[in-house]
C-alpha cells in the first residue's frame, strides 16, 4: 500500500506546543463508524462509556531520557532510545560522528558510558556504569523529558515532567509518552463508570521515526517491550465472551499490545516480550472495539493504524473536520474517540 495515501495537509500552527490545564479540558472529536462526527470536550468521555465497558490503560512511565555528556572537551546531547540489556541502551546522539567504539562519555561526574557499537542507521549502543535502580535515580536528578521534535524543537522544561506524563504512570521505561492518556486526571478517572485495567508497553524512540519508504510493505517497524498479566486477560476475555461491553484501548500503544497478545481465536493471553506489530488497512482486529487516541502525523504508522480501524475515508473526513475546527494536533493536542455503533 502506498504511503502517500496517508498524507494530509496540516497547518503548522495547529501543532500543539503547550498542554492544556486541566488536562481533561482538551477537546474530543467523537467519531462513529457510520460517519457521525461530534465535537466534545475530553471530560465528556464519561457519558460515552458504560458499566459493561473496560478501559485498557498503558501504565508505562516516561523517564527523563535526555542527558548531556562529555568526552574531554567535547559535549554530547544523548537521548536514550531503547533498553536492550543490563545497563545497555540504544541512543541517539548529536555529533555522534565524533565518537568511536570504545570511547567513554562522562555524565555529570556520576555515571559514565562506553560506546559499544555504532550502527549504520545512526543508533549508538552505550553501556552505562550504573545498574537500573541507580541509573533511573540519576535520570530523575539530571535528565530532561524526551519531547518529540515538533514540541518546542524538543526543548523540555521542568514542568514537562508533569505535563508529559500520565497520572497513572507506574513502571519506568518509556522514552515517549502514551499520549492519549495525558488527557486523564485523577478526578476524571474516579468518575468513569466502566472497569479499568492496566498493561505496560514501554514506548520507544522509534515512535518518532518517519516512514521513509514509498510502500508500507517495505517499512520495518520498531520493537517495544510489553507486559499483560493473566488478571487483565481474564477481565478482557470475559467482556469479549459476554458481548455486552466494549474493550476500549487508551492509546495506540495499548491497542498494539493487546492485538499482539491475542490469538486468531480472539482470546487474549498473558504477554511478556517485544512486539513489532504493524497495523495497516486490511488488518482484522481481534480484541479492540474502540480507541481513544490523539491526532497523528501524516504518513506515520499511527495514521495507518487508525485508518485500519475506522477506514481511510472516514479518518480523512474526521481529520479534515479537525483542521477546519482548529483542533490541536499531536502529543500535547486534542483527542479522538473512535468507536462503532
Amino acid at each position: 500500500m502506498k504511503v502517500d495515501i496517508f498524507d494530509f495537509d496540516l497547518p503548522e500552527e495547529l501543532i500543539a506546543s503547550e498542554p492544556v490545564f486541566p488536562k481533561d479540558s482538551s477537546r474530543l472529536l467523537d467519531v462513529l463508524d457510520n460517519g457521525t462526527i461530534t465535537d466534545r470536550h475530553f471530560y465528556d468521555i464519561v457519558s460515552l462509556l458504560t458499566a459493561d465497558d473496560v478501559l485498557v490503560f498503558n501504565n508505562t512511565k516516561v523517564i527523563p531520557a535526555r542527558i548531556e555528556g562529555r568526552r574531554g572537551e567535547a559535549s554530547f546531547d544523548v537521548t536514550l532510545f531503547k533498553k536492550t540489556g543490563l545497563s545497555l541502551w540504544q541512543c541517539l546522539i548529536k555529533k555522534s560522528k565524533r565518537l568511536k567504539v570504545g570511547d567513554v562519555i562522562d555524565f555529570y561526574g556520576e555515571v559514565s558510558a562506553k560506546v559499544e557499537n555504532k550502527s549504520a542507521d545512526g543508533i549508538i549502543l552505550l553501556h552505562f556504569s550504573a545498574d537500573d535502580g541507580t541509573f533511573f535515580a540519576f535520570l530523575e536528578k539530571y535528565g530532561k523529558m524526551p519531547l518529540p521534535p515538533y514540541i518546542r524543537k524538543g526543548k523540555a522544561r521542568d514542568d514537562d515532567k508533569i505535563s508529559y506524563q500520565t497520572v497513572y504512570a507506574k513502571k519506568p521505561g518509556a522514552v515517549a509518552a502514551p499520549t492519549a492518556g495525558l488527557h486523564f486526571t485523577e478526578e476524571l478517572i474516579k468518575k468513569l463508570p466502566c472497569r479499568k485495567v492496566e498493561v505496560t508497553l514501554h514506548v520507544g524512540g522509534g515512535t518518532f521515526l518517519p516512514v521513509k519508504v514509498d510502500d508500507t510493505d517495505d517499512h520495518k517497524m520498531h520493537a517495544e517491550y510489553g507486559e499483560i498479566s493473566q488478571e487483565v486477560c481474564d477481565i478482557v476475555n470475559k467482556v469479549k465472551k459476554e458481548k455486552k461491553g466494549r474493550v476500549i484501548a487508551v492509546g495506540t500503544t495499548s491497542l498494539r499490545l493487546l492485538e499482539s497478545a491475542a490469538g486468531d481465536d480472539g482470546v487474549l493471553r498473558p504477554f511478556h516480550g517485544e512486539t513489532d506489530i504493524f497495523i495497516t488497512p486490511g488488518y482484522k482486529f481481534k480484541i479492540i472495539d474502540a480507541l481513544i487516541t490523539n491526532f497523528h502525523i501524516p504518513k506515520s504508522t499511527l495514521i495507518m493504524l487508525v485508518s485500519a480501524f475506522m477506514g481511510i475515508d472516514l479518518i480523512k473526513k474526521a481529520y479534515a473536520h479537525a483542521v477546519k475546527e482548529r483542533y490541536r494536533f499531536y502529543s500535547y493536542g486534542d483527542a479522538t474517540f473512535l468507536h462503532k455503533k
